[in-house]
């Protein structure tokens, strides 16, 4: 139980005190009446004594009365009613109004409880509960089971004004035994037949002679004795008095206590005379009071199903008619005549009637009754010897209460010997004799009980429990087992529900006490019915403190049976502890994750702070169910949500001060995208828009990625290839996963478009309406700011997620900062309707409020600080700073393909607008895939090539010259000499000095004015791999007007190109067999043989009929194609579906320092040196390849091994071949071209236009070893094998006559040629020879004459002759090709000779003559 003002004994012993009567006379009641008091309640303030009192008992021992209060009470005469054992309708309506009257105080000081993971702020006192208990005790009718409540004395007060006052006091005396005695009257019940009368005169000092006032009082003093009667003055207070005195008032806490209790007694009183329940009851006051009416409960009747708006109308209506009677107005002041004597002579006169009136009375009848009872019983000298006696021994077994017969309506003779003692017990516990007063409850208990007398005998228990808790020191434990079984008695056997609540309210207070808080509780909680609603909610409230306050709290039943009082509250009209309750329980749900029980009390507090005009926790409570993701259904959701929009638009004072926060819809904060720029133009006709940033892309971090490094590299090339310090990536839109830590840049002008993602947590749909943005704008460098312009949008439904996008335009530069929403919140007519069109949608109950973008920042995590710490970084997003006006840039694509062959070459064009103000400057370009495009320079462009074709058909985007007159197929027809520094130059111009990847764009004269256009042609090259290819553009431009906050802009574009086969090229090239000095006889310095081999391996997916090789180019700083020694049939070269042809050139070397281009013409010569052939084959290589290519001079690689070796087998020839495709489309033949490229590196060593791709590689178990030195690089075996070239030069056929002579000698000579840049040493073996039994077949055996192993050195790119014998025994055909060449560089002493390739089958022809 709560904390109580009282200790539990106080609250006992003022719960029964001595009563004591009052009869005053017409004179005396005037003479209170100045004061706005009568006689009684002149005395209530101080009829607590503040000093000891002291008695003596039966044995004559002193007993001490301390802190004694005493009732006084006028008479109240009323007929004799039967008690029902529950209270009636007027007793009910007194005790509602005592605990609406007591609220908590506003700021009051809270007990927080701490228990668990709960910290509950709990008020730690509950005065409405003691105002209850307080007033329940004093409304209790006397009973003649227990005389606690009967009247010991009577005051008689007569005026001092009065004629004769003897006559007076006769005549209230005379009135007193009437009443008393004459049985027309059963109340007041009195205690004793000879009640003590007490004889006051009351004189008033301001008008009264006071003389005789004393005269009078000497003369009762004769007549009545000095201990019966007293002289009281009062109204010493006068006019010629100061008014300057604080006169203290005490009889305001005590008036409304005693208007009650008349109300009381008078509403009862008529009740009972006229016998109809449901008549007006009208108070003295003149408040008429229909009791059937204002009932509690009657409330109940109209409230409808949760849910329900016409509850809450009803309730509303209740709250604004329903006036609580607080009974008489306390407005004028009390004890006006009084002064501080007054109340001193007052204080001084109930001493004095206590101590010397009261006290020796009750002493008196003790004793009396003590003499009688000894003597009827005929036991001893006093009843503690007979008690001691009594109880020595074994116990009497008790009956339990179901034996018992219901005989509670057994009376007893009001002179029965166990009334009697009754009668003593009842004196001695007035007076503080708990000992005694247990005794005799004992004894009572004993004879009730054996006479089956169940009423007097429950009262009996419940009085010795309370008297054993009360008796201080002594050893006698609390029978709680008593208490029980009195309260059992009362309401199972007697039906007497008040005064078992009564004895349950004494049982838990002592159990509280003792700490025995669960007993306490249980015992509450079984007193509570459904025939009282406001005692059962009390009790629950009280059992709910005793679960919280036990050693080990138990929180979720404090909360629990929280919830079971407030809705008893609510029933018994309880509205603000209803409340109350309900709000200290959701301390305990609230978080838990009992989402049903937050919903219900959420909806609960909601209903009654409306009903109770607290719109703001209405408002609050509402929020909170439609806040979380509720689990009700979806007809109690929509229920909800309709009873919150009432509540919000009828609700004054809501929406006055500002727009207040919805809880509905939720949003994602977090996932708001915030996108700068215009919504890009729509494709016109065949133009083609650049895609750029929209909100309907997902964001790609890796792209994201790709899109900086093309932007870092395009500024690094406009800036001289520096990347400026305070270079920031563009990022046109914002979301969760960019960074957002910048303010970003927008410029004036310009709209800024804010997507907000809604969620619905509930299962019924929302319309939001008239949807705008909530900003704040701070102007810059201006003086006059201007309002912004928004975008409104229409109404939205949400059933589930949705984004909706608003749009802001700035027309100032400054700081713009994006606070929230600002939006209209409706339900749907029903839940099955989503139409968001129909008037009833958009025009029923709605609400207008906003939420804010609040965005938590990235967590930080850099420093300990921040690490060992939760803390987040700023997000930006929508705080844009508004910057002067930029240039825009919209880009157009006319006739751009979507798929392309491998390798095909299709012009298009591309149209730059500038839609902005500013003119632009400084147009690039930068692409993923740089080889895949080209706009071609100025420098190269050419009358011949169409400006603007309508379309590809017959038309070539290659620059071409038609063949010369005389020339044959199959002949170099051009050859263009390029110097080396060229082929570094990026194609021609093409390439801006930050790379490969970034291209200048040539505009007319640098730069786009506002409004102008302009378009150039594009060419574009299929990827050399199949398959679907994601390129990327971007578009970098500045402003022509430097300075500004925006340093440059980009625009992204991104096309999707499907890649389908075409050919395959292989090219091999061989050393030729001819030695140096025959070439340059021939005027070539050096040559080789290349074989190109094409296939087709297009499947007839893009309807290619066939393919014809229209050119072969090359392109090498040391080689170039010079003939074609193809048969001379051969004039075209056709390739239909997975046919194959092979091409075979000879190769001579180049001049020192010069490049070239060759040309091989088959039917036009296409200049292959210009855009787009020489741009697409420059943006190819690799700028490896060609540093590769420039080797050193003679000598220069002598010390380095591997290349030296490396460098007899190089060749960097780059071939180029170029195609015509003949393609069927709409039944017309369509010429599509392209060019595919192979470099060849190494001799020998085949090369493809394709790179192969590369097989996975087995997961294998890594080992981790110490890191070894590299190894050294050495030249591999087949590198090595081509230092050294041979030639055999012989007759092919000889004649000799072997009849003559048997042995043929032919003259050889065999010629070395040192291929490398070192000197080589070289071992010619002339004895191996062919053993295979295949070549003897063929070619017959010889033998060399002469020396058969030669050791030579041949200094670098040295030409040896070495003259040779061959014999032949026979005529035949001989194979020469038999000598072995091993050959070493000759600084390398520890280095094998390593055998030399040999020529090609060297066939010589004996004829015999």
């Amino acid at each position: 139980m709560a904390q109580c003002v009282q200790s539990v004994q106080e609250f006992i012993q003022d719960s029964f005190v001595p009563m004591v009567a009052v009869l005053c006379s017409e004179d005396a009641e005037k003479v209170t009446r100045k004061n706005n008091l009568n006689f009684s309640e002149l005395l209530r303030p101080f009829c607590r004594l503040t000093s000891e009192g002291h008695m003596r008992d039966p044995n004559n021992q002193v007993q001490v009365v301390k802190n004694l209060r005493i009732s006084v009470n006028n008479v109240v005469t009323r007929p004799s009613v039967p008690t029902s054992g529950v209270h009636g309708p007027a007793q009910r309506r007194l005790l509602s109004e005592v605990v609406s009257a007591c609220q908590p105080a506003e700021g009051g000081v809270a007990n927080v409880i701490t228990a668990g993971d709960y910290d509950l702020n709990i008020s730690a006192t509950t005065p409405w509960f003691e105002a209850y208990r307080e007033s329940f005790l004093q409304s209790m009718p006397a009973s003649d089971h227990e005389f606690l409540n009967h009247y010991l004395a009577c005051l008689l007060v007569v005026s001092s004004s009065e004629a004769v006052p003897v006559e007076q006091f006769l005549k209230l005396s005379q009135e007193q035994h009437r009443i008393q005695h004459n049985g027309e009257y059963t109340n007041p019940k009195w205690f004793i037949p000879n009640t003590l009368k007490y004889y006051v005169l009351l004189h008033d000092m301001s008008q009264g002679d006071e003389q005789r006032a004393d005269s009078v009082y000497e003369d009762m003093k004769q007549r009545y004795g000095s201990q019966g009667c007293y002289l009281l003055k009062i109204n010493s207070h006068t006019a010629a008095a100061g008014t300057d005195e604080q006169i203290p008032d005490p009889w305001s806490q005590y008036l409304n206590k005693s208007s009650r209790q008349s109300q009381l007694n008078v509403l009862t009183t008529k009740s009972h005379k006229n016998n109809q329940w449901k008549s007006n009851l009208s108070t003295h006051g003149g408040l008429d009071l229909d009791l059937d009416n204002t009932h509690p409960l009657q409330l109940e009747t109209a409230i409808d199903m949760p849910g329900s708006l016409d509850s809450l109308r009803a309730d509303a209506v209740e709250t604004k008619t329903t006036t609580v009677y607080t009974g008489v107005a306390a407005v004028t002041s009390h004890g006006a005549c009084l002064t501080l004597n007054d109340h001193n002579r007052l204080r001084l006169f109930i001493q004095e009637f206590t101590f010397r009136g009261l006290l020796p009375h009750i002493e008196k009848n003790i004793r009396q009754l003590n003499d009688q009872l000894v003597s009827r019983k005929g036991l001893s000298r006093s009843l503690f010897s007979v008690t001691k006696k009594l109880f020595g021994g074994g116990k009497v077994p008790e009956k339990s209460i179901a034996e018992l017969k219901n005989t509670s309506g057994l009376l007893y003779h009001p002179e029965a010997p166990e009334l009697q003692i009754r009668k003593m017990a009842d004196l001695c516990f007035l007076v503080q004799h708990y000992e005694l007063a247990y005794s005799c409850y004992h004894t009572a208990k004993k004879d009730f009980l054996s006479d089956q007398a169940m009423l007097y005998a429950a009262g009996a228990l419940e009085m010795a429990a309370v008297s054993a808790f009360l008796q201080g020191g002594a050893p006698r434990p609390y029978p709680a087992h008593y208490m029980d079984t009195a309260i059992q008695t009362y309401r199972d056997v007697c039906k007497n529900k008040v005064l078992a609540e009564r004895c349950a309210l004494f049982s838990a207070e002592v159990l509280k006490s003792q700490s025995k808080y669960s007993d306490a509780a249980t015992l509450l909680i079984k007193m509570t019915s459904e025939d009282s609603d406001l005692c059962s909610a009390l009790l629950l409230e009280q059992a709910a403190h005793c679960f919280i306050n036990m050693r080990n709290p138990m929180v979720r039943k404090f909360a629990f049976h929280m919830i079971l009082a407030g809705h008893r509250f609510s029933k018994a009209g309880q509205k603000r502890h209803a409340l109350r309750c309900y709000c200290q329980a959701m301390q305990v749900y609230k978080g838990k994750g009992w989402s049903l029980a937050e919903d219900h009390i959420n909806f609960t507090i909601g209903r009654q702070s409306f009903t109770l005009r607290q719109p703001e926790n209405a408002v609050s409570a509402f929020r909170h169910i439609l806040t979380n993701d509720s689990q009700q259904t979806s007809t109690q959701q929509g229920a909800f949500l309709r009873e919150y929009l009432y509540v919000y638009r009828n609700v004054p004072g809501v929406r006055e001060v500002a727009l207040p926060q919805l809880p509905l819809p939720c949003i994602n904060s977090s996932a708001t995208r915030v996108y700068f720029g215009h919504e890009r133009r729509l494709a016109e006709g065949e133009k083609q828009a650049a895609t750029h940033v929209s909100l309907d892309q997902e964001f790609d971090r890796d792209l994201a990625a790709v899109w900086q490094d093309l932007e870092e590299q395009v500024v690094a090339a406009a800036n001289r290839g520096l990347v400026p310090s305070t270079f920031y990536p563009t990022q046109c839109c914002l979301n969760s996963q960019t960074d957002n830590l910048h303010f970003p840049l927008a410029v004036v002008e310009e709209p800024i478009i804010v997507e907000v993602a809604f969620r619905n947590p509930l299962k019924v749909p929302l319309v939001l309406s008239d949807l705008s943005l909530l900003w704040k704008f701070t102007l810059k460098d201006f003086s006059r700011p201007q309002p912004q312009d928004i975008m409104v949008e229409d109404a939205v439904t949400i059933s589930n997620e949705k984004e909706a996008r608003l749009k802001l335009l700035p027309r100032q530069t400054g700081q713009l900062n994006i606070l929230g929403l600002v939006y209209n919140l409706a339900s749907t007519p029903s839940t099955g309707d989503s139409t968001i069109n129909s008037p009833s949608a958009t025009a029923g109950t709605s609400v207008r409020g906003r939420q804010d973008l609040e965005i938590q920042g990235p967590r930080l995590n850099q420093t300990k600080e921040e690490k060992t710490s939760v803390s987040h970084g700023p997000d930006r997003r929508l705080d844009p700073t508004i910057t002067p006006p930029m240039p825009l840039l919209e880009v157009f694509f006319l006739q751009f393909p979507t798929a392309l062959l491998c390798g095909e070459i299709r012009k298009a064009y591309v149209e730059f607008c500038n839609v902005s103000h500013v003119p632009l400057c400084g147009l690039r370009v930068a692409s993923t895939h740089p080889d895949f495009f080209t706009f071609g320079s100025s420098s190269l462009a050419t009358p011949l090539t169409p400006l603007s074709p309508t379309s590809f058909e017959n038309c070539s985007a290659y620059k071409t010259l038609a063949t010369p007159p005389g020339a044959t197929p199959g002949s170099v027809t051009a050859v263009t000499l390029v110097s080396a520094a060229d082929f570094g130059s990026g194609g021609g111009g093409v390439f801006g000095t930050g790379g490969k990847r970034v291209a200048e764009i040539p505009l007319g004269e640098g730069t786009l004015t506002p409004g102008e256009s302009t378009q150039l042609p594009l060419w574009l090259r299929g990827p050399d791999q199949e398959g679907v290819h994601e390129i990327n553009f971007l578009f970098y431009y500045e402003s022509a007007e430097k300075g500004g906050k925006i340093s440059h802009r980009v625009l992204r574009h991104t096309v999707f190109i499907c890649a389908s086969r075409s050919l395959s090229i292989r090219a091999t090239a061989c050393r030729s067999n001819t030695l140096p000095e025959e070439e340059r006889e021939e005027g070539r310095n050096g040559s080789m043989l290349v074989f190109v081999d094409v296939e087709n391996i297009n499947t007839s997916e893009a309807g290619v009929r066939e393919f014809h090789i229209a050119q072969v180019s090359s392109s090498s700083k040391q080689w170039r194609l010079h003939k074609c020694i193809n048969p001379a049939e051969d004039k075209d070269c056709k390739l239909t579906t997975r046919e194959r042809g092979k091409l075979c050139f000879r190769a001579t070397r180049c001049k020192p320092h010069e490049g070239t281009h060759s040309h091989y013409q088959q039917c036009q010569t296409i200049i292959s040196s210009t855009t787009p052939c020489a741009d697409f084959f420059f943006r190819r290589c690799q700028p490896s390849e060609h540093s590769r290519s420039q080797g050193a001079g003679p000598g220069g690689g002598a010390e380095d091994i591997t290349g030296v070796v490396r460098k007899c087998n190089e060749v960097d020839l780059d071939i180029i071949v170029l195609w015509k495709a003949f393609v069927v489309e709409d039944n017309k033949q369509v010429i599509l071209e392209g060019q595919l490229h192979v470099a060849l590196q190494t001799i020998g060593k085949e090369a493809c236009s394709l790179t192969q791709k590369e097989e996975a590689q087995e997961m294998v178990l890594l080992k981790f070893k110490p890191e070894l030195p590299p190894p050294t690089t050495r030249p591999s075996m087949e590198q090595l094998s081509h230092l050294i070239k041979t030639n055999l030069h012989y007759p092919e056929s000889y004649s000799h006559p072997f009849v003559q002579k048997s042995l043929c000698m032919v003259p050889v000579t065999l010629m070395l040629s040192n291929c490398s840049l070192a000197q080589v040493d070289a071992i010619i073996d002339l004895r191996h020879k062919t053993t295979s039994p295949e070549s003897l077949e063929v070619h017959g055996s010889f033998t060399w004459l002469g020396q058969t192993q030669y050791k030579l050195q041949l200094r670098a790119q040295e030409v040896m002759r070495l003259p040779l014998r061959a014999g032949f025994l026979h005529a035949g055909v001989y194979n020469l090709g038999t000598p072995r060449v091993f050959a070493k560089l000759a600084d390398q002493g520890a280095m094998c000779e390593t055998s030399q390739q040999t020529a090609t089958p060297a066939l010589i022809i004996i004829n015999s003559t």
